[in-house]
């Protein structure tokens, strides 16, 4: 049942970053199709469960020598396959790629910060010893 709700929730957050990219950046489009936007955040999904582990360990020597920028540019290759494969979901050019990116970066951790459990206690300076 966990891993349902988790599996919805990844859809959910998906088809959400994806539209808002759309609303955001003028040139990306999904057809005006609602089943676009359900079929890319799925596809974004899979691409992003299955090829992007495969691609960051594979360029890890950038990651590292680039302190971790070249991670954007593999999100924004994922973006691409994710274009590639659904054939209405549509993005302009390069500076609409890197913008679409920045995009669905912010509103990823928005929803993770709005999603994320709360702490029940604090540990720190006021903590009971």
């Amino acid at each position: 049942m966990r891993f349902i709700r988790y599996l919805l929730i990844s859809l959910a957050t998906n088809v959400l970053v994806l539209f808002v990219a759309c609303w955001i950046i003028g040139p990306m489009t999904y057809g005006d199709s609602w089943w676009t936007l359900f079929i890319a955040g799925a596809v974004f999904g899979i691409v992003n469960t299955i090829l992007r582990p495969i691609i960051v360990l594979l360029s890890l020597p950038a990651v590292i020598l680039t302190l971790g920028i070249a991670l954007f540019f593999i999100n924004m290759f994922m973006l691409w396959i994710t274009s590639l494969i659904v054939d209405d979901l549509a993005v302009g050019g390069f500076r609409d790629y890197v913008w679409a990116t920045l995009v669905i970066l912010v509103v990823n951790l928005l929803v993770d910060l709005l999603l994320r459990p709360r702490r029940k206690g604090r540990r720190g300076a006021d903590a009971p010893a």
